[in-house]
């Protein structure tokens, strides 16, 4: 296989309404790991295996335009709730949020379907699982996309030293996003899904994203500070957001910031994540507003990943990539699919 130029590119696609049909998308739960999974899926079990890896604070659902894509494709494309959100119940020991451990509920999953390989896709923190999958188990992934978030080189310090050098006094920095709570989160779902989704998304004003980040907001009071939208982007319909508000009324926000508070532990016990590199073949897509574009770096995995065949960068996107964007996704990702089965 050859690599092309890791060009940056401008998506000529505009942004797509939120409706997406769920035809052909079924659901099960499956034994992974441990735990159980729920999943959704389409294609028929014989396609090249495509796994679908959400973010924070999301669910399998923000898949909803890639699932039936995909299988009218030809490809076997499976989305899970991962572990801590939606159809998975928390896990019984907080340890068992570590990234390298949502890495290996993954293996797992593909030990459930049958398959020995599969194609990665993930964004967010689904991203950086998938990222970590390929170095802790290379032998099972053939191939990888990220989106939102870039392969990350292993820092000097924990997590949490190094997000401490940005907080004004030394305090210790907050594990969350933003520097958000559990209780804030929790104590309205719609309300926190709508504010958050809209503040990280391409629509909202372009001061927003460095003002959350550089002025702190007091601890319980982030989601305050974000815009109230006067109505919701084009992307993300009431459905949706009912979809979204729904699962987190039910299961609290506990489990999926879960995976926040074990960054330090990976950081100790896998050193080799964000080490060893990765060999697959691999894609990136990300959006010219998403905070982790902005304030990240794309060199350190164009040098640590030698077969990223390209980058994309979606102008006017935000951190929503698939949902903000999904044709523009879709295509990219047809195309790397396509291209690495030929070769």
């Amino acid at each position: 296989m050859t690599n092309e130029a890791t060009n940056t590119v401008a998506s000529t696609h505009p942004p797509r309404g939120s409706r997406a049909g769920r035809a052909g998308v079924s659901h099960r739960r499956l034994r992974a790991n441990g735990i159980g999974m729920h999943v959704a899926e389409a294609g028929t079990g014989s396609g090249p295996l495509v796994v679908l890896l959400h973010g924070f604070p999301e669910l399998w659902y923000s898949w909803r335009h890639q699932l039936p894509f995909l299988a009218a494709a030809g490809y076997h494309a499976v989305a899970p709730d991962l572990r801590g959100y939606g159809g998975i119940g928390a896990s019984a020991a907080d340890e068992g949020y570590a990234p390298s451990n949502m890495a290996a509920d993954v293996v797992g999953l593909l030990g459930a379907l049958g398959a020995e390989t599969a194609v990665l896709v993930g964004h967010d923190w689904g991203a950086n699982i998938a990222w970590a999958c390929a170095e802790l188990f290379p032998e099972r992934v053939a191939g990888l996309v990220a989106l939102s978030v870039p392969y990350r080189p292993r820092q000097p310090a924990p997590p949490s030293e190094v997000l401490r050098q940005f907080v004004p006094g030394g305090a210790p920095a907050a594990p969350y996003p933003l520097g958000v709570t559990e209780a804030e989160l929790d104590a309205d779902p719609r309300r926190s899904m709508r504010r958050f989704m809209y503040a990280l998304s391409g629509g909202a004003p372009p001061d927003l994203v460095p003002r959350l980040f550089k002025e702190r907001a007091p601890s319980g009071r982030v989601l305050d500070s974000m815009t109230e939208p006067d109505e919701l982007p084009g992307w993300l319909g009431e459905e949706d957001l009912d979809e979204y508000a729904r699962a987190y009324a039910r299961t609290g926000f506990r489990g999926p910031l879960g995976v926040y508070r074990n960054q330090d532990r990976d950081w100790h016990e896998h050193p080799e994540i964000g080490t060893a590199g990765v060999r697959q073949p691999a894609l990136f897509i990300g959006g010219r507003r998403d905070p982790a574009v902005l304030f990240g770096k794309l060199e350190p995995m164009e040098a640590a990943v030698p077969n990223l065949r390209r980058i994309v960068l979606l102008p006017s996107c935000g951190h929503w990539t698939q949902q903000e964007r999904p044709g523009d996704v879709n295509d990219e990702l047809l195309d790397f699919l396509r291209r690495e089965q030929r070769s």
